[in-house]
C-alpha cells in the first residue's frame, strides 16, 4: 500500500470556521463527547473545521445533559466519542448527543467510535448469554445514529449488527510502515497472531511485512484469563511482532510473549490499536520480555503513566480522511486500497 494514500489532510494555519460547505445545502459539522476530545480537536484542525461547541455535565444523580451550542439544522453532524471506562457513561452520552442532534433537525448523524463499546461480546459462548455488541449497535441506530465510523473492530461479525452503514478503518498499514521504519520486516521476522480468530489478519499483516506468520493458541478458563496452550510456527531464532486489537490488562500479551520467547525467539515487539490498559497491565508490560509495544490513540492515553517501551502512533490522520470520504459521498476502501476489510 503506497504510504502517500494516508495522513494526506492538511492542518489549516488558519482559524477555522464551526463548519464548511460542500454544496449550498451540505454542512459538515464535528462535535466532541468527553472521552477523548484532544482526539477531536486534532481531527477538526485537520479538516479545518472549528470543533463545535457544546454543553455537556453529569447531573448529581448521574444523569447526562448535552446541548449543542450553535445551530445544526440541516448539517452533516459527526460526533466523536470513543466508550472507554466509564463506558456506559460515554455510550450513553453519545446517544445523548445524537438524540440532540436530531432534535435540532441535523440531515445526518454519524457516530465516530474509534474504540467500539462491547465488541468482545460478539457471539454466544455459554448458555444464557447476551450478545452486547449487537444490542449496542441496536441501541445506537435506535438514537438517532445514521452511520457508524469505527477502528479495529474485535470480530467482523459485529458490522452486521448493524442495520445502517459502518465504515471500518484499519491501524495496520500505519503499524507495518512503523515496523518497516525500524527494520522488522523480512526474512527473519515473524508475525505473531495473538489467538486464532485473528489469523486471517495476521497473515495479511505479514504479507505488508514481507514476514512469516505464526498463531499463539491459548486457552481461556474464564473471562479475561487465557493461558497459551502451544506456538503454531516456526519462531525460533527470529524477531516476533505479535499482532492484537486490544490491550487490556496486559495479562493475555505478556504471557504470549513469554512463550514466544521461550519458543527461541531473539526479540518480541506486539502492537495493538486499542491501548485501554487497565490495572496492572503497565506494570506487567513493564516486567515482561517485550522490548516495544506500538499503540494507537483510539482512546486516551496519558503519556507521563506509560512505560518508555510503549510507542503511541496517532489516528487523528485516518479519522480525518474518513470523514471527508464520507462527508463527500467518496469511497472509504479507497484510502485503504480496499484493504480495511480484513476478517
Amino acid at each position: 500500500m503506497s504510504d502517500s494514500k494516508l495522513f494526506e489532510v492538511p492542518i489549516e494555519a488558519t482559524t477555522p470556521l464551526s463548519s464548511f460547505e460542500h454544496s449550498p445545502n451540505k454542512r459538515l459539522m464535528i462535535f466532541s463527547g468527553r472521552s477523548n476530545q484532544d482526539l477531536a480537536q486534532r481531527i477538526s484542525e485537520r479538516l479545518g473545521v472549528g470543533l463545535g461547541q457544546t454543553t455537556l455535565k453529569t447531573f448529581a444523580n448521574g444523569e447526562i445533559y448535552a446541548r449543542f451550542e450553535e445551530s445544526v439544522r440541516g448539517a452533516d453532524v459527526f460526533l466523536v466519542q470513543s466508550c472507554v471506562n466509564p463506558v456506559n457513561r460515554n455510550l450513553m452520552e453519545l446517544m445523548i448527543m445524537a438524540d440532540a442532534a436530531i432534535l435540532g433537525s441535523a440531515k445526518r448523524v454519524t457516530a465516530v467510535i474509534p474504540w467500539y463499546p462491547y465488541a468482545r461480546q460478539d457471539k454466544k459462548s455459554a448458555p444464557r448469554e447476551p450478545i452486547t455488541a449487537r444490542l449496542v449497535a441496536t441501541l445506537l441506530r435506535s438514537s438517532g445514529i445514521d452511520r457508524v465510523l469505527t477502528m479495529d473492530l474485535h470480530a467482523g461479525q459485529v458490522q452486521g449488527f448493524f442495520d445502517g452503514p459502518v465504515d471500518h478503518m484499519t491501524a495496520l498499514p500505519m503499524f507495518a510502515r512503523h515496523f518497516r521504519d525500524m527494520g522488522l520486516y523480512g526474512e527473519g521476522t515473524v508475525v505473531v497472531s495473538a489467538d486464532a480468530g485473528r489469523a486471517k489478519l495476521a497473515t495479511r499483516f505479514a504479507e505488508m511485512l514481507d514476514a512469516d506468520v505464526a498463531i499463539i493458541a491459548k486457552l481461556r478458563p474464564e473471562h479475561g484469563k487465557a493461558r497459551v496452550a502451544a506456538i503454531i510456527g516456526d519462531v525460533a531464532g527470529k524477531k516476533a511482532i505479535i499482532s492484537d486489537d486490544i490491550i487490556d490488562t496486559a495479562g493475555t500479551l505478556c504471557a504470549g510473549a513469554e512463550a514466544v520467547h521461550q519458543a527461541g525467539a531473539t526479540q518480541v515487539v506486539a502492537c495493538a490499536t486499542h491501548a485501554i490498559l487497565s490495572e496492572p497491565a503497565l506494570q506487567r508490560i513493564k516486567d515482561s520480555v517485550l522490548h516495544e509495544v506500538v499503540v494507537c490513540d483510539t482512546v486516551p492515553i496519558d503519556p507521563r503513566a506509560v512505560d518508555s517501551r510503549i510507542r503511541i502512533l496517532p489516528v487523528d490522520a485516518i479519522l480525518a480522511q474518513t470523514i471527508e470520504e464520507v462527508f463527500r459521498e467518496g469511497s472509504v476502501s479507497n484510502l485503504f486500497d480496499g484493504e480495511n476489510q480484513l476478517f
